[in-house]
């Protein structure tokens, strides 16, 4: 016999439903079969599966290790030596720093993510079970390509996953980006425009004017430092579409350094020759909450900093002279991003 103890993350929602995510590999008839049989029941009494569990429900299950084994999920998590880079933890949230070359999800059911390594740090620090993920799962709210760096924003809980999803969604978390782009940028601009995602190969056409299928996007930047070939720019995602600031930036006419889809080949080139780069130099550095109240009321008007990439740091020394970025910290006034340098 199993015992399931419900626990806040899995409260709210129906037995039946509940009973799918536990056993996701067997089918709907075998569930209402084990309730009607009473081999399924709920704090020892028998179930219809469409009553609504509360935190310390019980749900008893009685059939063999082997069955439950069975329909249950059955994952992998990996065991490199990846390390995750956490910014910040609580018992609600994570905010890491994603590496580059490694998706923020997963698009394939043979991917390994930034979730599954989240998932797999979990695991080991103890906060979660096995069982515990057959029900639910932490996960990420916002994502970044697979090779820009930067900050995502994870809820290990129901609660905040629910509003770090919801203030995404809204734009109340703001969000900015540290990028070096081609050309001599010397003064900050508002850019709107329309975008349009071709599907089958994966990339965005963006329009200067409305066209069918398109989404209005909005974007800021202000140059921070340049040289004659690429200025370091700070922009400000205030639409968050797919591959937006790279997309975005190239209609313009100032690429991303090191993209290999918006880019500029023939100078991209040179910078592979000189530094292996062979991917868009573009990192989440920012990340401001609003003033709120609710499950995540303990980072009311927190703001949170992603240090760079080491390439990106070495490109910076290397071409425009820049020795070290220091980033405002958190506990300044209003959590305004200085950028502030040293030659």
């Amino acid at each position: 016999m199993q015992q399931m103890d419900i626990k806040e993350n899995d409260a709210g929602q129906r037995l039946d439903k509940y009973l799918s995510k536990l056993l996701f590999k067997a089918p709907k008839s075998f569930l209402y079969k084990m309730l009607r049989k009473k081999n399924i029941t709920l704090n020892k009494k028998k179930a219809s599966g469409n009553e609504k569990l509360k935190p310390g429900d019980q749900v008893q299950l009685f059939f063999s290790q082997e069955t439950f084994e069975k329909f249950s999920r059955d994952d992998f998590y990996p065991t490199d030596d990846l390390q995750l880079e956490i910014l910040y933890e609580d018992s609600q949230v994570m905010i890491l720093n994603k590496p580059a070359g490694i998706l923020s999800q997963k698009s394939r059911p043979e991917d390994v993510s930034l979730v599954e390594y989240m998932l797999s740090y979990l695991l080991e620090s103890g906060q979660f079970t096995q069982t515990d993920f057959r029900t639910f799962r932490p996960g990420i709210c916002n994502r970044l390509d697979r090779n820009t760096t930067g900050i995502v924003a994870a809820g290990k809980t129901l609660a905040s996953l629910q509003s770090l999803s919801q203030m995404f969604h809204d734009r109340t978390l703001e969000k900015y980006y540290l990028c070096l782009v081609k050309g001599k940028i010397i003064k900050k601009n508002f850019i709107k425009g329309y975008l349009h995602k071709d599907t089958k190969c994966n990339k965005v056409i963006v329009s200067s004017v409305p066209i069918k299928g398109a989404q209005p996007i909005e974007t800021s930047y202000e140059p921070l430092t340049s040289n004659a070939k690429l200025t370091l720019l700070r922009v400000h995602l205030i639409t968050g579409r797919t591959h937006q600031i790279r997309s975005h930036l190239a209609s313009i006419g100032h690429p991303i350094l090191g993209d290999p889809k918006y880019g500029d080949a023939s100078w991209n080139q040179d910078y592979f020759r000189r530094y292996k780069l062979q991917h868009q130099v573009l990192h989440a550095v920012q990340l401001n909450f609003p003033v709120m109240e609710g499950t995540l009321e303990h980072l009311s008007g927190r703001h949170f900093f992603a240090p760079l990439p080491a390439q990106f740091t070495e490109i910076l020394r290397q071409e425009v002279g820049v020795q070290e970025l220091f980033l405002e910290s958190e506990t300044a006034a209003a959590g305004a991003f200085k950028g502030e340098y040293r030659r």
